[in-house]
């Protein structure tokens, strides 16, 4: 029994070992295959590191390019500034002048800083930076538009003269030294009945080449001068050209509306324009010319400012003379803003390592806004214009905004901001020979009958210039 039970058992023994030898075998192909995962784990991890170690050195060596050349870019702008400084000083002018021409300097500036990067790349000749703003100055690069502007002013200042006879009106009809008002609407001035009822349409158009007087064009002449000669030898004749036009027009279209009983003159609207056109490139390039990697001193940028505020302020108030609105200098200089916006380049940020999407977006976002909105505010104002009858005004109490009766401590004064000065009247005799009854239209309609036979008065044209006193002292409103 005991020998069958080992006889028996044999066989299980033998199949065990064979069993164990099986696992043993797995055991060692399964070690055997992980041990080659593991080397080629390892292999991949190893090519991966160096993937890896090459991109990060690659990515570092551009870095360094990167920074090198932006090194050397900020040394090429600082020297030519520096050249800038040598040739031109440090003194600037004040206000909107003063911050504009620096801004203009830093374009400048950035342009030679560019053209001599990209000389080196391509392996072209040095140009040093007296060449290059000599250069700038050459050939066709000149202001021609300014100057085509102050010739044609000039003109027409010296042919409203000669219209009004070889003389000025006095300074209780004119204070600006020039024609009477008579003279200034032959001459094209802008006159909302004239515009609306006569549809002489090209009155939005030709008050920008006219001035009430002398006083009036030597103002506007040095701002077109200085401003206007800035901005196009920066941007070009176009652009010059579409930020004075537009403007101007635009101005002329909102004192037609909300001054439709004065007349008023001047290429304010279009300097206002370019104004509003200089202050939208400063809001552009606000990051730049605060920026202490391009300014040294960044108070003499803050002042120069303060007084950009200062010089609106005066502006605004030559506007509250007569033939001069602020609705012409406002109207251009919100139009100058908004086409600013939308027609001027911006300097280049990505020059000096500013660059982010967000600059980018904020960038194309304010060309589309100053484009819609500056072409819709046109559209509707000249259509809100030939919905009215020319005569009546939106809003009575904005004539405030461009007018004040002066001297305001006289009570007879030179000037006021009624609507008298456009009234009618009928003036009646009986059996004598002087005028007895004077039929006068007020300003709102209603017709006051006036006795002025104490008066003894044959000439009617003395009647039609007295027609204003008549107005204040018997019409109970003044404004139509």
């Amino acid at each position: 029994m005991r020998s069958n039970d080992l006889e028996a058992n044999e066989p299980k023994r033998i199949r065990t070992s064979q069993s164990k030898k099986k696992v043993s075998n797995s055991k060692k192909s399964r070690n055997y295959t992980e041990d080659v995962v593991e080397e080629v784990t390892t292999e991949q991890q190893q090519e991966l590191m160096r993937i890896l170690s090459c991109q990060y050195h690659k990515n570092q060596r551009k870095t360094i390019l990167e920074n090198s050349s932006l090194r050397r870019r900020m040394r090429d702008f600082q020297f030519a500034q520096q050249k800038r400084t040598e040739k031109y000083g440090t003194s600037k002018p004040w206000g909107i002048l003063g911050l504009y021409e620096h801004l203009s300097s830093i374009r400048a500036d950035l342009e030679w800083a560019e053209d001599a990067a990209w000389r080196r790349q391509e392996g072209e000749p040095y140009l040093s930076w007296n060449d290059y703003d000599l250069h700038r100055d050459d050939g066709f690069n000149k202001p021609f538009f300014t100057y085509f502007l102050l010739f044609i002013c000039t003109c027409t200042l010296v042919a409203s003269i000669g219209l009004n006879g070889w003389k000025v009106e006095p300074m209780s009809v004119n204070p600006m030294i020039g024609p009477s008002a008579e003279t200034l609407i032959l001459m094209g001035a802008k006159d909302t009945p004239l515009i609306v009822i006569d549809g002489e349409w090209y009155r939005l158009f030709t008050p920008m080449f006219l001035h009430a007087g002398v006083i009036h064009y030597v103002l506007n002449m040095l701002a077109l001068w200085f401003i206007g000669k800035a901005v196009e030898m920066c941007h070009g004749f176009i652009a010059a050209f579409l930020l004075f036009v537009i403007p101007a027009i635009g101005g002329t279209i909102l004192s037609a509306i909300f001054l439709p009983g004065y007349i008023s003159v001047g290429a304010s609207g279009g300097i206002f324009g370019l104004i509003g056109a200089c202050l939208a490139d400063i809001v552009m390039n606000w990051s730049l010319i605060f920026s202490k990697e391009v300014n040294s001193d960044i108070r003499i940028n803050v002042r120069i400012l303060c007084w950009l505020i200062v010089d609106i302020v005066i502006n605004c108030m030559v506007g509250l003379t007569p033939f001069v609105d602020n609705f012409t200098h406002l109207g251009g200089f919100c139009y100058g803003f908004l086409c600013g916006l939308s027609s001027l380049e911006s300097l280049s940020k990505e020059f000096f390592g500013l660059y982010s999407w967000s600059n980018r977006l904020r960038q194309c976002l304010l060309r589309f806004f100053g484009l819609i909105i500056s072409v819709s505010a046109i559209c509707i104002s000249l259509a809100v214009l030939f919905t009215l009858d020319g005569t009546s005004n939106p809003c009575p109490s904005c004539r405030y905004v461009s007018c004040i009766p002066f001297p305001f401590w006289k009570e007879e004064k030179w000037w006021y901001c009624d609507d008298c000065a456009v009234v009618s009247a009928d003036v009646r005799k009986k059996d004598s020979q002087f005028f007895d009854e004077l039929s006068l239209t007020c300003p709102d309609g209603t017709i006051e009958d006036i006795d002025i036979s104490y008066l003894q008065i044959v000439d009617s044209s003395s009647i039609a210039a007295d027609l204003p006193i008549y107005c204040r002292n018997h019409c109970e409103n003044t404004f139509s």
